[in-house]
């Protein structure tokens, strides 16, 4: 191969010592000259290998506690030096410079050390890496004839091929230099974030994701898809990449969607609650005083829409709670903090049914902001966390301890329904919800049709205002006692009077609570 580059001397200097000593014992076997600093000559050594200090290969000694100690000419020409560039060679030869061939460095580790709560802000600065990255940069530039190694993963595949080759190939070099300049691009975006001033919004905003897993599909089977995490998620915050898959197949592009929407209402509640899902919308939901005759009644709101569903529990599932599951027709997933042995060994028995198990659903921590993309940008918001409202009563009204546990339930549902989204509860079930309509008419007629008998003495939450009164005297007519709602349209007197003249009750929030 006419760009395969032989490895004669190499320079190691890195924080995690992962696989360290098998790379280097296989290098010096192949007749490898190795350099190295600090406490990766220590290890070198401590093993056996041999190896030259870099400040025998430069004259000068590490300085001012390790700060300085690879920043040298005599390194960074190795580093750099191109091989057929005549005035490079000259310049080496003149001044007695060795070339370097591989690198291998990885970086101190910032981004844990900044986590850390234990940690000062001195003990930060001194995670922030110079000459790391700086050599990781010079061979990746260089890599035409430098190889670059910034991971202990990389370190199998690296000395598979270039045993095989008696070298290192341009396109290994190259997808080495890829994968170094992501390394200190990430690496930088950390410090800089740290730096950037406390706020909810800042002028600049970096999002960065490492790619997980690549799925089966998109949301349609036409569609490539991958998933990626977020390097700078709060750790505390539960997240679905974090679940353990206990039994069913792979979960698709879609599945990650309803599952978030599960997970999303499942943390609204203390009390045991069962929701069930299809297309991130719940089609029935419930609180009781057991998980089992929560998830019954959630399921009897609309057993039509539930075919082929997203289940959401925010307790350890018991026995009880799984046969009534397992005996549910079509279920595509099932999402809890934990299974009871026995429950779990029941539910596996459906081959293709995803279990998931995400014990820090119970923590109830939440993001600092959330996003959604658009073309050329992305829109970032506070998360909605407005789920115990003031109430407010329409004057005249008086609400009944039992209306307002109903009342305060169907609005936290009505949060996670797609607008214009309308919910029908009696006491902690939903009944009827309408969602993702383009007329709030047309979302209560289709959460009265679904309620039918049971939208008689039923509460109705609405995300927004009514702008007319003829949806609430829709519902009035199905039987509709009880109303929560924001209230602030320039109708509301006339909504009020509706409402009065038909000696039921509402109450206003002052808030909304569109989902889009």
């Amino acid at each position: 191969m006419s760009d395969l580059i032989p490895i004669k001397r190499a320079l190691l200097s890195v924080w995690d010592k992962e696989g360290l000593v098998p790379l280097a014992d296989a290098l010096t076997k192949a007749g490898v000259e190795l350099l190295a600093t600090g406490g990766t000559l220590k290890k070198l050594q401590a093993a056996g290998i041999a190896c030259r200090s870099v400040e025998e290969l430069t004259g000068q000694k590490e300085i001012m506690g390790g700060r300085v100690k690879t920043l040298h000419p005599v390194i960074f020409a190795g580093l750099l030096a191109r091989r057929d560039n005549p005035d490079d060679i000259k310049s080496l030869k003149a001044d007695q410079i060795d070339l370097i061939d591989l690198v291998v460095v990885n970086l101190y580790p910032f981004a844990a050390t900044a986590a850390d709560p234990d940690k000062s802000d001195a003990d930060r600065i001194e995670m922030i890496d110079i000459g790391g990255p700086s050599m990781i940069r010079a061979a990746a530039k260089n890599h035409a004839y430098t190889t670059v190694l910034t991971s202990p993963a990389q370190y199998g595949q690296f000395l598979s091929d270039w045993e095989a080759h008696g070298g290192t190939t341009l396109d290994q070099r190259r997808a080495c230099a890829a994968e170094a300049f992501a390394h200190t691009r990430d690496y930088d975006v950390a410090v800089a974030s740290y730096f950037v001033a406390e706020g909810a919004f800042p002028k600049s905003l970096v999002l960065r994701w490492e790619q997980v897993s690549e799925l089966r599909y998109g949301e349609n089977p036409h569609q490539p898809a991958a998933l990626y995490r977020d390097t700078e998620a709060d750790p505390s915050v539960a997240s679905l990449l974090d679940a353990q898959i206990l039994g069913g197949k792979e979960l698709s592009y879609n599945n990650y969607a309803d599952l978030e929407a599960a997970l999303e209402l499942t943390l609204e509640f203390d009390t045991p609650f069962a929701v069930v899902l299809k297309h991130a919308n719940p089609c029935g939901a419930a609180t009781a005083g057991t998980l089992a005759e929560a998830y019954k009644m959630a399921l009897e709101a609309d057993p039509v829409s539930a075919f082929g569903s997203i289940l959401g529990f925010n307790r350890v599932i018991d026995l009880e709670t799984a046969q009534a599951v397992y005996d549910t027709k079509f279920v595509e997933c099932v999402l809890a903090p934990g299974y009871s042995p026995e429950a779990l060994e029941l539910l596996k028995k459906r081959k293709q049914r995803r279990i998931l198990s995400l014990p820090a659903m119970a923590k109830r921590a939440y993001p600092g902001r959330t996003f959604k993309f658009i073309r050329g940008g992305v829109l970032a918001m506070s998360p909605d966390l407005y789920s115990e409202p003031d109430l407010t009563a329409v004057e005249g009204c008086t609400v009944t301890p039992e209306q307002e546990a109903s009342l305060r339930f169907a609005w936290k549902i009505c949060k996670h329904v797609k607008s214009n989204a309308i919910v029908l509860a009696q006491g902690t079930r939903t009944v009827g919800i309408g969602g993702g309509q383009t007329s709030r008419v047309d979302a209560v007629k289709i959460a009265c049709e679904r309620a039918g008998a049971d939208a008689k003495g039923a509460s109705l939450a609405s995300d927004a205002f009514f702008p007319m009164p003829d949806g609430p005297q829709m519902a009035i007519d199905a039987g509709v006692t009880a109303f929560i709602q924001p209230g602030g349209s320039k109708k509301d007197p006339e909504v009020f009077e509706v409402i009065k003249k038909a000696g039921v009750c509402m109450v206003t929030t002052g808030r909304r609570h569109f989902r889009h």
